[in-house]
């Protein structure tokens, strides 16, 4: 048994579980795309502190009367500048202003005028991820002074520490941007699209449990956007499918209630009929004169009762299509017409052409177009014609007459049983069955023209071209 409870998903795999995963994994991305060149750009803050130092430690020399300290304190500006000897440049003259004992060779060289935005970060990553603590020689123009030059031979892994330091930092701040913009995303995603869409969802559940409950009918949103208009629909399209179940549950109603009538009206007319014709068989005129009008009275009731039982009881079945020759099929309709209702034969005309085929369900289609033809007969045409043609894929069916055409209240409720037929005592059946199998065919049957000089009815059938080589 099928459990009409409305289950919701789990968190990971719910609408919200999955956008809020989404957030902080496009916040995070969005972060790492800021933090190369933010990297970047702090190896080259590093640089600039580290020259901007060790031209300070280079003042504090000059400041001396002969340019000279003692070894511990050279040690110590050294230490306070992080490096392992200070070159200053001014002009063409270089001069070594201090220097530890011993100076190690440098690896690589960077020159802080030349560097470019993508080496840069670069060469920020493979600090980061180097295992050798490299001695670097960077030289590029004092902070505190544009006109001097310094260089530097500083050690790469005092460096390296600090960006790893950083790297925390932003790491930290990237997640705690990411949490609190996630949330808030997931807030406003709750309330703006998953609440309202768990209230759609439950709405359609309890319609579905009990499509008569008045109370189970979703209340129209306000809202104008894309969800309020969802909600309108929703409301709309329960209200409409209520009162079709609704209509439908009568109809049912009425025609269990006319199958039992029927089935006894049908053995009332049954010994109608037998009284009939023993008044026919009488020797009395008058009984001989109206006994043919009580018998066809009679008829036509059991003619209706039994159009009326096998309406109801017959399914459309689907059609078993196949591949023949339309004109021979056709000739075989015009064979099968009935005189006209004010008596003296049909004429009818064949105008398919004799290459044309049709891919259709051979016994269906014969059935519409012989249904065509007997209403026009009926109404009282002399000359019905059949035309067909292929376009664009389809293939068009016209079945003509020169009757009176149809009178309005026929052309309003057409198609519609018990109430399209144009002549008295008809059911409407006819042409209602007949557009069931052209729509079961995926086509159309329609009412192309009617009026004093006839009517015309047409088809269209989806078709490939099957026309003979």
């Amino acid at each position: 048994m099928r459990n009409n409870r409305l289950h919701l998903p789990s968190f990971l795999v719910s609408l919200s579980g999955r956008l809020l995963l989404l957030t902080v994994f496009f916040v995070m991305l969005s972060e790492v795309l800021i933090y190369a060149p933010s990297i970047g750009r702090f190896r080259k803050g590093y640089f600039e502190e580290r020259i901007g130092a060790a031209h300070l430690a280079s003042l504090a020399l000059e400041a001396t009367p002969d340019n000279m300290v003692s070894e511990d304190l050279a040690q110590e500006l050294l230490d306070h500048a992080g490096a392992h000897s200070i070159v200053l440049r001014g002009g063409r003259i270089s001069k070594l202003m201090l220097s530890r004992p011993v100076v190690p060779m440098a690896d690589v060289t960077f020159d802080m005028r030349e560097e470019e935005f993508f080496p840069m970060i670069m060469e920020a990553f493979v600090t980061l991820f180097t295992q050798d603590n490299r001695v670097l020689r960077v030289k590029g123009p004092s902070p505190k002074d544009a006109r001097v030059e310094v260089e530097i031979l500083i050690d790469e892994w005092p460096m390296r520490d600090a960006m790893i330091d950083y790297s925390g930092r932003i790491l930290a701040l990237s997640i705690v941007i990411s949490l609190i913009t996630a949330a808030l995303v997931y807030l406003s995603l709750q309330l703006l699209s998953v609440y309202p869409m768990r209230r759609i969802t439950a709405s359609m559940t309890d319609f579905r449990k009990a499509p008569e409950d008045l109370s189970k009918v979703i209340k129209p949103s306000l809202r104008r956007d894309e969800v309020g208009i969802a909600q309108r629909e929703l409301h709309d399209m329960q209200v409409a499918l209520r009162a079709a179940l609704r209509q439908k549950a009568r109809l049912a109603a009425v025609g269990t209630a006319v199958t039992k009538i029927n089935h006894d009206l049908r053995a009332i007319l049954a010994t109608a009929s037998l009284v009939s014709d023993r008044i026919a068989a009488l020797d009395d005129p008058e009984a001989k004169r109206l006994a043919p009008q009580v018998i066809g009275s009679v008829d036509r009731a059991v003619n209706l009762c039994s159009q009326t039982l096998k309406y109801a009881s017959e399914d459309i079945p689907q059609p078993r299509r196949s591949d023949f020759p339309l004109r021979e099929m056709v000739d075989q309709v015009g064979a099968g017409l009935p005189p006209r209702h004010e008596g003296g034969a049909v004429e009818w005309e064949n105008a398919v052409p004799p290459e044309l085929r049709a891919e259709a369900d051979r016994d269906q289609l014969f059935r519409v177009l012989a249904n065509l033809g007997h209403n026009a007969a009926e109404a009282g045409a002399s000359k019905v014609r059949f035309s067909a043609k292929r376009a664009n894929g389809r293939l068009r069916i016209e079945v003509s007459d020169n009757g009176p055409g149809l009178p309005e209240q026929a052309k309003k409720n057409l198609f519609r049983p018990f109430a399209g037929s144009a002549r008295n005592g008809g059911t409407g059946l006819g042409l209602a069955i007949a557009r069931e199998l052209v729509r079961a065919h995926g086509g159309e049957l329609e009412l192309a023209e009617t009026g004093e000089a006839g009517t015309i009815f047409r088809l269209n059938l989806p078709s490939e071209d099957g026309s003979a080589p």
